[in-house]
């Protein structure tokens, strides 16, 4: 969860945006992180106990989806407001905004013929619904849709579980097997509940199109752990949702020993008629109900509002056995006594005579299931062992860690349909009061930060996240890259955060959902696309993948450099070979250092007061990787046009040791620093201000000393960045101050990783605001640390006078960083979104974090980036 080469930018196109306030301001973390935590409390998407003794009915009401306008007659109706007046500057701006929500005029890269026919078809279902503990979903904006729900109980109240969320307090849920197309293994602990959930996926010589897929359900129970009341009965939901509004009939719900059960059935225009078969040889009560409805992201209320009116009614934890007229929802409460186990079997193209559905059916439930998972199990740890090769780099306990890590990033990859909302330019708002104008419609199939926190698409993240899943399984990557870069607008901008569709935006407040055309993110997918370059020269993929990988770059090369363009024209500083992230607020008091989110290192510290002379190291590097991989792709394809000649020239110039030393480097201790107006003398303090006749208190910042043009003197991982991007030759002393600086407990090492900012730090671990906690300023990051461990691997092997001291500082970062995932990981159950260096290296912020903290595979592997010409 941003052209060529060596004309001088404009200051004044430069400075466009500056000397006011930011066109396009965004929230400021910590305001984000604590209007999330309020929704979440309101019951935005999630769920509060089922109030048993005092139930309120209420009426559900009825969501027509409407269908999706093309984006010309949508932009029509969006701007009617002010259409008329935009004359002058407003027309430009009109125009401005026009483009923002028009595709970038190129081949789509989906439309690629490797990614139709069987590719497509074998990843029609999935696990791809993220933000729910399990969610299964097809690859098409309306989808026929199952989940689980079950029954918590927690401080003597009834929860419903569904959508994954901390709250819940679940000891432990992720999964610990998958190969991200058809085979799964999830384990939830619930307060004395354990839950296994398997999926599996196949294609039967009768089935529809996308194939029969099936979940076990085990569940067991630590006695100890429940009341009585829970250990009586624990109470199992399963439902399927027809996103089309498509009536769904209802089979039977009396368990038969004699067989499997039809629990429902139907049509979809992409598979055909479809059913859906439970088997268990457990005693089973099973109870149902059934909706009309289009608000698929409410069905945790349906459920616990049919849940608790029934019990109100009757007593019984019970839905109620009553379908509404054409339901296209339908939910079965199984309730068992543990231990249990319960196969659900989903069959398409089901109109097929009766003996076919039952072999059919007895292929995917009972023993044959069983067999079938046990195989697929054995299969996806000896793939494991086979891409990563780390039998004898780590232990066994180590290994099955880094099999969870891989398996919750690739559980996490979800498909998503909607469009994000584009901020309108300050000054400007619709005739029906909107502030923003909607991108074109489009799908998102991407793996997410964090299955509870972020369940979404984040651009940063997922450049880092396709580095893992790349070297499992490239055809999946090339997949996802290519649906980001169909994002690409007419100017080359991709919006930075991907909410997509009702059940994304049900977890995201209303405040933080508009995207900013001005605002950038680092392109971190050059890092993935780099080393698909870098495959085919040194033969890393079969024939048949390199064939593909070489149709994938060459259709992605027009793109890129789209991309490539808007960095260069929307982020160039004031003078030739500089960059700044835009998008800082440069008249605010109410922070310590005004936060950088496009960077994506939030509240990092820059330069005190922003302003167009500012430069940002971090940005040039991810410029030159963006250049170098360019230059790459276009040696591969073998360009020879004047604009590949200006990329090489560009990459040059941006690879020129001397000029980055003259605009970035600190002689003194060899540190890389941003430039800009900066002061150290800055504070945040109370003042009282008077507001009309009142006084109120407020926390801002005070500035005890004029800000002056400098490098930013704070140590970090931004002084690192060209030493990750390899640009410091081997022999140069300032590679050994760099590895001073890394080695140093003063400054940025702990026994669990690299700290993301210097002990020494004006700003190290200081609020930015009032309700802004410190994020990037002492915390330690995985993806960071993978970054320095690739360089540390990379001088280590290059001839030079550091080269031993770079494998010592290799050998003892990567140890640290594998034992204190692995501890924290046993320790708690999940995966942390970063460690504390202050606390023992614990796990802080998002918890079941397995976007880039999955990197801990490679880190295992000693696989890394190929960033080094």
């Amino acid at each position: 969860m941003t052209g060529g080469g060596g004309s001088t930018r404009r200051p004044t196109a430069a400075a466009r945006s500056r000397g006011r306030p930011s066109e396009a301001s965004e929230p400021e973390p910590g305001a984000r992180r604590a209007a999330a935590a309020a929704a979440r409390r309101r019951g935005r998407g999630d769920h509060g106990p089922l109030r048993l003794m005092d139930v309120r009915p209420r009426t559900l009401a009825l969501f027509v989806l409407a269908s999706f306008a093309f984006v010309s007659v949508a932009f029509v109706v969006y701007t009617g407001g002010w259409w008329e007046e935009a004359e002058g500057e407003g027309a430009a701006t009109l125009r401005k905004v026009m483009r923002s929500v028009t595709p970038l005029s190129a081949p789509r890269m989906m439309d690629l013929p490797q990614f139709q026919s069987n590719h497509k078809e074998s990843l029609y279902w999935g696990t791809y619904r993220p933000n729910v503990y399990l969610g299964i979903r097809a690859r098409t904006p309306l989808s026929l849709i199952a989940g689980l729900m079950w029954i918590g109980l927690k401080n003597g109240q009834y929860f419903l579980r569904h959508v994954c969320q901390d709250s819940d307090e679940l000891s432990t849920f992720g999964w610990t097997a998958h190969n991200g197309r058809d085979y799964g293994r999830q384990v939830l602990v619930d307060h004395g509940l354990f839950l296994t959930t398997s999926f599996l996926k196949e294609k039967g010589e009768n089935s529809g199109y996308g194939g029969d897929w099936a979940v076990r359900l085990d569940a067991n129970s630590e006695r100890s752990g429940l009341s009585d009341a829970q250990e009586s009965t624990t109470h199992l939901f399963f439902y399927i949702a027809d996103e089309t509004g498509n009536q769904t009939t209802m089979g039977s719900y009396e368990p038969s020993s004699r067989g499997p059960v039809l629990l429902a059935s139907g049509s979809h225009e992409e598979i055909g008629d479809w059913e859906l078969h439970l088997r268990s040889e457990d005693n089973l009560e099973i109870h149902r109900a059934g909706f009309k409805s289009m608000s698929m992201h409410n069905l945790s209320d349906l459920v616990q509002q049919a849940v608790a009116t029934n019990a109100m009614q009757t007593g019984n934890l019970n839905l109620p056995d009553i379908t509404e007229d054409s339901s296209n929802i339908m939910v079965y409460q199984v309730s068992i006594k543990t231990p249990a186990q319960i196969d659900i079997v989903f069959l398409s193209g089901s109109a097929s005579k009766s003996p076919v559905i039952e072999e059919r059916i007895s292929k995917l439930t009972g023993p044959m299931l069983s067999t079938r998972l046990e195989t697929k199990q054995k299969e996806f740890e000896e793939r494991y062992d086979q891409i990563f090769n780390v039998n004898n780099k780590i232990d066994s306990r180590q290994l099955s860690v880094g099999r969870a890590a891989l398996s919750s990033l690739l559980g996490g990859v979800g498909y998503f349909y909607g469009q994000s909302k584009v901020a309108i330019p300050k000054g400007f708002t619709q005739k029906n009061g909107d502030k923003y104008i909607p991108y074109w419609p489009a799908a998102l199939y991407t793996a997410v930060p964090s299955r509870s926190f972020f369940p979404r698409g984040f651009l940063w993240d997922e450049g880092f996240h396709q580095l893992v899943i790349w070297r499992w399984d490239v055809h999946i990557s090339m997949d996802i890259i290519g649906h980001w870069l169909d994002l690409l607008n007419s100017d080359g901008w991709i919006p930075r955060e991907q909410i997509l569709g009702a059940e994304a935006l049900s977890k995201v407040p209303e405040e933080f959902v508009l995207q900013y055309p001005s605002n950038g993110n680092p392109p971190t997918l050059f890092l993935a696309i780099r080393d698909l370059a870098s495959g085919i020269h040194a033969q890393q993929f079969s024939d048949e993948e390199a064939e593909k990988v070489s149709s994938f770059l060459q259709r992605a090369y027009i793109r890129l450099k789209s991309w490539f363009q808007w960095f260069n024209s929307t982020q160039s500083g004031k003078y030739e070979g500089t960059f700044y992230w835009h998008g800082r607020d440069n008249i605010t008091r109410r922070e310590l250092n005004p936060k950088t989110l496009t960077s994506g290192l939030d509240d990092y510290p820059r330069a005190s007061h922003p302003n167009d002379e500012e430069h940002h190291v971090d940005l040039r590097c991810w410029m030159l990787l963006a250049t170098n991989c360019i230059r790459s792709i276009a040696e591969f394809l073998k360009m020879d046009s004047s604009l590949e000649k200006d990329y090489y020239k560009m990459s040059n110039q941006l690879s020129d040791f001397g000029t980055l030393n003259k605009l970035h480097l600190d002689d003194k201790i060899g540190a890389y620093f941003d430039y800009g107006n900066h002061t150290e003398k800055a504070r945040l303090r109370w003042f009282d201000v008077k507001d009309k006749d009142t006084m109120r208190r407020e926390f801002l910042r005070e500035t005890l000393q004029p800000p002056q043009l400098q490098l930013v003197p704070h140590v970090g991982y931004v002084s690192l960045f060209p030493f990750m991007m390899g640009t410091i030759p081997p022999e140069s002393w300032v590679l050994e101050k760099q590895l001073n600086l890394i080695s140093n407990t003063s400054i940025l090492w702990t026994d669990y990783g690299l700290r993301s900012l210097s002990r020494t730090s004006s700003i190290y671990m200081k609020r930015n605001t009032e309700h802004d906690p410190p994020y990037w300023r002492g915390a330690i990051w995985i993806n960071m640390n993978y970054m320095v461990l690739s360089a540390l691997h990379h001088y280590a092997h290059e001839d030079g006078p550091y080269s031993s001291r770079a494998g010592e500082l290799y050998d003892k970062l990567r140890s640290n960083l594998i034992r204190n995932i692995v501890q924290n990981y046993d320790e708690t159950g999940f995966f942390w979104e970063n460690y504390d260096q202050k606390n023992k290296g614990k796990g802080k912020g998002a918890r079941s974090f397995t976007g880039w903290t999955s990197l801990i595979v490679l880190i295992m592997a000693e696989s890394y980036p190929t960033l080094h010409r």
